[in-house]
């Protein structure tokens, strides 16, 4: 089965180590100054425009086999569009994101080089300046097995992006079997793939480290925020009534701040009137009836 995934490409010098994987696949020795390298988000495990998505042991068979293979441009499987080639790949788990079915967001990451030539230099300034950044891969799997059943699409009832008992039916991409090429293109069906951006730490850039350090904090605790936004919301939603949590609860994760705190609000103020406090004591004008029966031995 052939496939054509997305991802997305960011560049800088090659030196020290990645300089000597470069030159594993260059017939002659080439020198820092002659090379450009960039990283790559070839694909992941997130549901794509096609409902389709790599498992992760997909990506990690892929992994191996795009160390090599050659970058072009929009599929065109021309020995002159080639412009790059992967020289090495790793597979990453981001720990601070889950995909939309629940599982950690795993990536395949490709290292790619290309020569500083005359005829490179209008590219490699649209990778940097942010104009060639979406990317695809075209490789091969073996099986695309329904998310619902486990049975092979097609061979099944089910159809991709349909729901079902609350889950959404997608294919999953098992069992890699090549890997032809990566290009660059205008619209990825893999809505992350594309250039990565690289932060490369230079004198001048030391200065703003600690504040990118705190910048990554501050996200991270807004990320905490939200999610606790979400989990009180659904929390007065069980309380408010039972009946509203299903609907309500894949609702939140489409809403911002702004909405999930209005929302806390009108449910905080409908709670009240469900269930009052009680106090013990009497109100104005009542008088307490003393029985001492609670004090008798």
């Amino acid at each position: 089965m052939k496939i054509i995934k997305d991802g997305t490409a960011a560049g800088g010098v090659c030196t020290g180590e990645e300089l000597e994987a470069v030159n594993a696949f260059a017939r002659t020795e080439l020198k820092a100054g002659d090379v450009y390298i960039f990283s790559v988000l070839l694909c992941d495990n997130e549901v794509d425009r096609d409902f389709e998505r790599f498992s992760e042991s997909t990506l990690r068979e892929l992994g191996e086999l795009f160390v090599g293979v050659t970058g072009i441009c929009d599929h065109d499987w021309r020995s002159g569009n080639q412009v790059a080639r992967i020289y090495r790949t790793e597979l990453i788990t981001d720990k601070d994101r889950t995909t939309s079915y629940g599982s950690p967001y795993v990536y395949l990451k490709g290292y790619a080089y290309m020569l500083r030539t005359e005829s490179n230099a209008e590219l490699i300034a649209e990778i940097d300046g942010g104009i060639k950044r979406e990317t695809s891969v075209g490789c091969s799997v073996a099986r695309s097995v329904c998310s619902i059943c486990g049975e092979e699409i097609g061979a099944c009832s089910h159809v991709k992006g349909r729901q079902y008992g609350g889950k959404q039916c997608c294919a999953i991409l098992e069992g890699a079997v090549d890997a032809y090429e990566w290009s660059f293109v205008a619209v990825p069906a893999q809505r992350g793939a594309g250039v990565i951006k690289n932060f490369v730490e230079t004198e001048a850039g030391k200065s703003y480290a600690a504040e990118y350090e705190a910048l990554e904090k501050a996200a991270a605790l807004g990320r905490k925020y939200l999610c606790e936004l979400k989990a009180e919301v659904l929390r007065l939603c069980l309380v408010c009534d039972k009946s509203m949590h299903p609907a309500l609860e894949k609702s939140v994760d489409l809403m911002d701040e702004t909405a999930l705190c209005e929302l806390k609000s009108a449910l905080e103020k409908r709670a009240e009137k469900l269930y009052p406090p009680l106090t013990q004591l009497p109100g104005r004008g009542e008088v307490t009836k003393f029985c001492g029966d609670e004090y008798i031995i």
